[in-house]
């Protein structure tokens, strides 16, 4: 016989208790080291600072002649200035002549700049005649010389703790000779279905059974919240193989998100294995869809117990685990998107409990989606959901509701 609910909590209390689960096992995050070419889109946990002057030497900007600019001061096109070029420094070379009065060395852009010499005039401006370098234009002192550390003095902050490895912050810091960061380790998210009804995704349909959705849907939300998803497929509604899976499983993972077995059918299972391996702290929030929620705690580490209907399953994730799982990934916590738009029709809601509905936008209007939440068609032609308060029944066609997108 199937057990009873323990007490509802409302949804501000569910998120008290989350935030407060999250905060007592899972902070400070873990923190890994990993090489540059795998580093895009991770969060850093550290600031990175340049070991190393940047440019670490005085160098050329402009292809042209290093000389000192003094040589230069009365030079014109009718009047150009005559030195002797005395060494043809390439980009990666060391300069091995030192630039007096009288003489000039060829450069190439990014070439450290000579001893002796203090300005490039560019190769545009000058002219080789016989084994003298005319110089058309003056020079000041420091024209076109990058000097040491002006891009960056060492132990200057390249990138600061908590941002996003973009390519240009990943280039900066490789520019430093930096190989290996910092990062914020992604959290392992264990996905479990279960039902005897379930079966994987393939080409082959038996009859009284229906195709796994739930797993793969959430594995995308999960990727979205800058989390690594472990898919660990389906187990039936039986206790000792679901016991003997989450004891499995919860060592392979940071979190648990098990979708199925949560109401209190004789099949449902999963808060009786959660309270015989651990602990079973909430069943039953007063939301719809996704009532039978059940959070519990294993071996310190949190277990979701998700409804199996698709739509329930995803809206349950989006309002109760996405906030949490990005702040424990460090991705940015942003103010939740909303849209709002008019409602096409009316749309009527149980009242007592906060209702989340599915939405699609067309012309600028909001529908609702008028299935239950097993249909998964729902989910397809859904552009996100509405939150309507647990003291309203109706929402009038024509009235003004904030549309939430699932992918923020």
């Amino acid at each position: 016989m199937g057990r009873e609910f323990l007490d509802l909590v409302d949804t501000r209390e569910a998120h008290s208790i989350i935030r407060s689960l999250f905060q007592e096992i899972y902070h400070p995050p873990k923190v890994e080291k990993i090489n540059l070419n795998y580093a895009y889109g991770r969060v850093l946990a550290q600031d990175v600072k340049s070991p190393i002057d940047l440019p670490p030497f005085n160098r050329a900007s402009r292809d042209g002649y290093a000389l000192k600019a003094e040589d230069t001061f009365h030079a014109s096109e009718d009047n150009p200035s005559i030195l002797k070029c005395i060494e043809v420094i390439e980009a990666g070379a060391i300069p091995q002549k030192k630039v007096r009065r009288g003489y000039c060395s060829r450069i190439s852009t990014g070439a450290p700049i000579p001893e002796g010499a203090d300005a490039i005039v560019m190769i545009e401006y000058t002219e080789e005649e016989d084994d003298n370098i005319l110089i058309y234009r003056s020079a000041y002192p420091g024209q076109h010389i990058a000097p040491r550390g002006s891009d960056m003095p060492k132990n200057e902050i390249i990138a600061k703790k908590n941002s996003i490895l973009s390519p240009e912050k990943i280039g900066a810091i490789s520019a430093a000779g930096i190989s290996k960061v910092p990062v914020i380790a992604k959290p392992k998210i264990g996905i479990l279905s279960t039902g005897n009804e379930l079966i994987e995704p393939s080409n082959h349909w038996t009859p009284g059974k229906i195709f796994d959705s739930n797993s793969h849907s959430l594995a995308a939300a999960v990727k979205n919240c800058g989390c690594e998803p472990k898919i660990l497929g389906i187990v039936k509604d039986d206790y000792t193989e679901v016991y003997k899976t989450i004891q499995e499983s919860i060592q392979e993972c940071d979190i648990l998100i098990t979708s199925g077995g949560t109401s209190a059918g004789a099949g449902d299972v999963l808060r009786e294995v959660i309270e015989d391996i651990g602990e079973v702290i909430i069943h039953g929030i007063s939301i719809k869809p996704g009532k039978p929620t059940i959070i519990g705690k294993i071996d310190d580490k949190l277990v979701f117990g998700l409804p199996g209907f698709p739509v329930s399953a995803l809206i349950i994730f989006d309002v109760f685990l996405r906030p949490y799982l990005m702040e424990l990934s460090g991705k940015p916590q942003m103010e939740h998107r909303t849209i709002e738009l008019p409602l096409a029709r009316r749309l009527h809601s149980s009242r007592g409990r906060i209702h989340y509905a599915l939405v699609k936008i067309e012309n600028n209007k909001v529908y609702p989606i008028l299935k239950d939440s097993g249909a998964i068609t729902s989910l397809a032609d859904a552009d996100g959901y509405i939150k309507v308060p647990k003291n309203v029944e109706i929402l009038e066609e024509g009235s003004n509701v904030k549309v939430s997108p699932f992918s923020q």
